[in-house]
């Protein structure tokens, strides 16, 4: 009996989830699967914003009953071989700003702004205004 259900030709079964490469950035995105699949929307907790760029590995879920709708679930993390982080910590990285919350500290790196405004002129027009 083996041999007559050696020759049936069976589905092959595709991963639901698999690592790409980030072939066109934005939202929504090209990612290269083996071939490239286009139009892929990116998903992230609410109230985060992320757009990939391109050559980053991301986390492609297919969804769908046969994997139709592929969508983005998030990137691979970085290790960051200087400060490498410790549990609970959080670091935010964007171009050359960045946000870590650590056991002990808030650090922020770039140009920090307060309403729209440089937060060196904030606090100078806070002074004056304490100063009048």
């Amino acid at each position: 009996m083996w041999t007559s259900e050696r020759n049936r030709n069976l589905p092959v079964q595709e991963a639901a989830a698999e690592l790409g490469t980030v072939t066109l950035g934005g939202d929504p995105a090209g990612v290269s699967l083996g071939g490239e699949r286009r139009w892929l929307n990116v998903y992230s907790p609410g109230g985060y914003g992320w757009r990939p760029t391109a050559g980053d590995k991301v986390l492609v879920l297919k969804a769908g009953a046969e994997g139709e709708s592929p969508c983005i679930l998030g990137t691979v993390q970085e290790e960051d071989g200087e400060n490498p982080l410790k549990s609970g910590e959080v670091r935010l990285k964007g171009g050359e700003s960045a946000l870590f919350l650590g056991q002990d500290r808030l650090e922020l790196t770039g140009e920090v702004y307060l309403n729209g405004q440089p937060l060196r002129g904030a606090i100078e027009e806070i002074v004056r205004s304490l100063l009048r």
